[in-house]
């Protein structure tokens, strides 16, 4: 915990870097973008690993080590991705992931991910992994490349998407998050708009969808987005770390977000290990929005129920689970291993 917040870590990925991984220039793009982002965003006085050093095979335990020894992290969802058209492996293949969730079952989740093009065989995996290895989430990326060229599908779209959510509403699965914004690599930023999610939640009212990265650069759009539909979710995931390198961007971000949705429908995530989470964590624990803002647009201000609610309670209760319980549990699984 950090202060009396309990920490529920949405999002962190073993990823594979290694040569030969990447498919060519498309590959190699998409992760040093990735390396970008660590570069730039990682504050004065942090570690900035160079390129030749972060670029690797993450192993499992230098996950665990990142997320649980060297920062105030509770729990944490493991996290994969299915790039299976830019690495052999999809970058951060569900089945590492598996194996991260299994190292510490009480307080690691594995998602799953799937690629809905893939059709039938997309719905034989979700079965897979929800029924063999416990998924309880599901991440999607909307553009595939193919033959050197793009396959965008959307959220709305009731021949490649639906099926797969309805085969999740079959295996008791109602929680899905989706990559918006953040164009990495060769996608293009038409793609990872965020239009094709009203259809998605109005389609599904009983799924909870999590716009990760609050849309960027798309915050107005997510945000009219957020206040019209319940089930519309925003996570902080690659947007939390400007709270140190641009702290008024970040505030303007957050009071966005606070004025529109509230503290119940945002959520935390590291990107770990794109970044070491405990410099964030610290800083948004510390952050306040400056008042000129709040009088100015007439942004809430971030208090520490807020914090205790994005940090983890909204997550706990979107993976339905009950807070005080899980809070008395792991807990006293801490204290033990203290």
């Amino acid at each position: 915990m950090i202060g009396d917040a309990f920490v529920f870590d949405g999002v962190a990925h073993p990823f594979n870097f290694e040569q030969g991984n990447a498919f060519g220039k498309e590959g190699e793009m998409f992760s040093n973008h990735l390396y970008a982002f660590h570069a730039t965003l990682t504050p004065e006085g942090e570690e900035v690993m160079p390129a030749e050093e972060w670029l690797h095979k993450w192993s499992i335990e230098e996950i665990r080590e990142m997320v649980y020894a060297n920062s105030d992290t509770d729990m944490l969802v493991a996290m994969p991705l299915p790039l299976t058209d830019l690495y052999r492996d999809g970058l951060s293949p569900w089945q590492e992931c598996a194996k991260l969730a299994q190292a510490d079952p009480d307080r690691t989740v594995l998602w799953g991910t799937v690629n809905p093009l893939e059709g039938k065989k997309a719905l034989d995996d979700v079965t897979r992994q929800v029924e063999e290895y416990g998924a309880r989430g599901f991440k999607f990326y909307n553009v595939r490349y193919e033959d050197g060229g793009m396959v965008p599908w959307r959220m709305d779209d009731p021949k490649v998407a639906f099926p797969v959510f309805e085969r999740l509403q079959e295996l008791g699965i109602d929680l899905v998050g989706v990559h918006k914004g953040v164009p990495l690599g060769p996608q293009p930023v038409e793609f990872t708009q965020t239009w094709d999610m009203d259809g998605a939640a109005a389609s599904f009212p009983d799924i909870n969808f999590v716009i990760y990265h609050v849309g960027l650069p798309f915050i107005d759009e997510t945000c009219w987005q957020l206040i019209r539909y319940p089930n519309l979710y925003a996570s902080l995931a690659a947007s939390i770390n400007f709270v140190v390198r641009a702290p008024r961007l970040f505030a303007e971000l957050l009071g966005k977000l606070l004025f529109w949705c509230g503290e119940d429908k945002i959520v935390y995530g590291s990107e770990a290990p794109i970044w070491q989470p405990q410099w964030a964590l610290q800083a948004f624990w510390d952050f306040e929005i400056p008042q000129d803002l709040c009088d100015g647009y007439g942004y809430p201000q971030l208090t520490a129920q807020a914090k205790r609610k994005i940090l983890g309670e909204n997550m706990l209760r979107l993976h339905g689970m009950d807070v005080e319980e899980t809070i008395a549990r792991v807990g006293r699984r801490d204290r033990m291993l203290a």
